[in-house]
């Protein structure tokens, strides 16, 4: 038998002993530089009244652009930003769509909630007080990313190649529930669930990962990717000529422990990237196809708002942000005759054949979900991620809602909202979430 014969049948060997059959996926991986050029405001901390003074590392958009062996393609962005908005991201998809054939739907984007990131225009609009200099500023980069999403997601699309996809986990345990003085021993996930994608001589090409955990150690006055850009960091110089891409939980009310600094930042990053090469480390499990994607969106209603003469009467009263949300109602009523009731939110759904389930729900969402969705669809595997495609509100679970405090509505007045939500927000997005996991 020849050396070539031999070669070949090892290498069928091995695709057979990974569960994979050559050319069952093609994925295209690319990434772009989104770190501003000129030294904007930051995102997150309101407190700061300043602009970045440089930049500890850049930020990026990494993007995964997955096909079947039907064709089915589905693209995975991840974004070092606070969030980003339904405004940017259905332009995103618009633009892919004409250029790609990959439809919005087909497109999951996830930001890592980086409180170290540049403003994105329309998120916690109401956050920051811009004269109108300022306001361009933003609108000028606002512009720009849509055009970078676009770019990257194309480009992913136009380098597909045959790999292996695989699947583990690990656990990582600086997250802290940090609603204390509600729920001292409030929950939260230390799962770090770990994609990787292998080409065909079994070479790592690209790593997706993620952790249930507010990606805020620091409030730097420079472009950082907090915990999550120190794990993509440290990753890449592991795995050389790899792209580690993380994908936030739903970490809405879990803070990294402890938190403060620059070197607890890099600490924690360094921990979860740890555990990446754990999970990596032991045996994983091969994902096959096919390929699937289903996306859909509920109506999450408001509390009943409050009526024009209400909202004079308030006027002036209250901190900066209150008064900025009194004020932009009484302008929504002066322009369209009524006060917003109700929010669309997004679920979606990424099947990989039944080896792996990808959910993606939208804002700030808390743990309960991604606890409950678990325990509900115990018998099947799922990664749930929250941030993905806006940042619109926190989204409590029934519980959070309840209790109240900063995730359970107080945080409404930055987004513009008047808040906060009804009670049986969170049936009606599990319930969304079971009506796309029926075939």
């Amino acid at each position: 038998m020849s050396r070539k014969i031999l070669v070949c049948l090892f290498a069928l060997l091995v695709l057979n002993q990974t569960g994979l059959q050559a050319g069952e996926w093609r994925v295209g991986i690319a990434r772009v530089d989104i770190t501003p050029v000129k030294a904007g405001w930051l995102a997150g901390y309101a407190s700061r009244k300043k602009p970045a003074q440089g930049t500890t590392h850049p930020l990026w958009a990494k993007a995964l652009v997955f096909e079947d062996k039907n064709g089915t393609r589905a693209a995975i962005v991840t974004t070092d930003l606070i969030g980003l908005t339904r405004d940017i991201s259905d332009a995103v998809g618009k633009r892919v769509a004409n250029k790609t054939g990959i439809t919005r739907e087909q497109i999951l984007l996830n930001s890592s909630h980086t409180h170290s990131g540049p403003v994105v225009r329309g998120c916690a609009s109401l956050a920051y007080g811009f004269n109108a200099a300022q306001r361009k500023e933003v609108d000028e980069y606002a512009k720009l990313l849509k055009e970078k999403l676009t770019n990257v997601i194309v480009k992913a699309s136009q380098s597909l190649v045959d790999v292996t996809l695989a699947y583990g986990e690990a656990q990582a345990t600086f997250a802290r529930n940090r609603r204390g003085r509600y729920n001292p021993n409030g929950p939260v996930d230390h799962t770090v669930p770990v994609l990787r994608v292998n080409d065909v001589n079994g070479k790592t090409q690209a790593i997706l990962f993620g952790y249930a955990c507010h990606n805020t150690t620091i409030a730097l006055f420079e472009y950082c990717g907090d915990y999550a850009g120190f794990a993509q960091v440290a990753l890449e110089k592991k795995y050389p000529g790899t792209m580690a891409l993380f994908m936030m939980g739903c970490g809405g009310d879990a803070n990294p422990h402890p938190r403060g600094t620059l070197a607890l930042a890099e600490q924690h990053g360094n921990a979860l990237a740890d555990s990446v090469v754990r999970a990596m480390g032991k045996s994983m499990d091969p994902v096959k196809g096919p390929l699937e994607v289903k996306f859909q969106r509920t109506d999450l209603a408001f509390v009943d708002p409050p009526s024009k003469t209400d909202l004079i009467a308030e006027q002036g009263k209250g901190d900066i942000y209150t008064q900025r949300l009194n004020k932009y109602l009484l302008n929504q009523l002066d322009e369209t005759g009524s006060i917003t009731s109700s929010y669309p939110f997004s679920v979606q759904v990424i099947f990989f054949g039944n080896d792996l389930t990808l959910i993606g729900l939208g804002g700030e969402t808390v743990i309960d979900y991604s606890i409950r969705l678990h325990e509900e669809l115990s018998g099947r595997r799922i990664w749930v991620a929250g941030y993905c495609n806006e940042v619109f509100a926190y989204v409590p679970s029934e519980r959070v809602l309840k209790e109240g405090g900063y995730e359970g509505g107080g945080a409404m007045k930055y987004f513009g909202f008047h808040g906060p939500f009804k009670p049986g927000l969170e049936d009606r997005i599990i319930e969304l979430v079971h009506t796309l996991m029926k075939p």
